[in-house]
């Protein structure tokens, strides 16, 4: 059975991080969606309203599991006995910057990582630039899953 992991914040997940996900689910028998606390980012939203979330989103997907973690991502990756990371790449500068942890997870773990490219539909989304339109009462139903709507929507109600 091949395990990959796919690492992230996901603060919120958004529709080019499902496309990654349901990209990697068709390829792999089993997916590790994990969410982790990045201590250089302040989070909208926090572990277990994440884990609460990925599980609502991935509920489709039987080979798919959700968890959280506060450790690092190959340390994760050996604990898991994953076969592979996931990288979803946006542009050209995701992957300048990918590469180079790719790199660094490899030579510490032995662990590769898999990129994938997403669609051009979802390569401008951004958990960061989500939270900043929900904040201004701006439409993201068509960037997020509908249970990640429903939670930007209750935290910034319009008024």
């Amino acid at each position: 059975m091949t395990r990959v992991l796919f690492p992230g914040s996901f603060d919120p997940i958004h529709n080019g991080h499902m496309e990654i996900v349901e990209t990697a689910a068709r390829l792999f028998e089993e997916v590790v969606v994990a969410s982790v606390r990045n201590p250089q980012k302040t989070p909208l939203f926090d572990l277990q309203e994440r884990q609460a979330m990925l599980e609502e989103c991935f509920v489709h997907l039987p080979n798919v599991r959700a968890r959280l973690f506060a450790k690092l991502v190959v340390d994760l990756a050996q604990e898991e006995e994953v076969d592979f990371i996931v990288k979803g790449l946006r542009a050209v500068s995701d992957f300048e910057n990918e590469l180079q942890m790719a790199q660094m997870n490899q030579a510490i773990s032995g662990v590769h990582t898999l990129f994938i490219p997403s669609a051009s539909k979802h390569s401008f989304l951004a958990s960061k630039l989500i939270r900043e339109l929900a904040r201004f009462g701006q439409e993201i139903d068509s960037m997020v899953p509908e249970p990640v709507a429903k939670r930007l929507r209750e935290r910034y109600p319009n008024d």
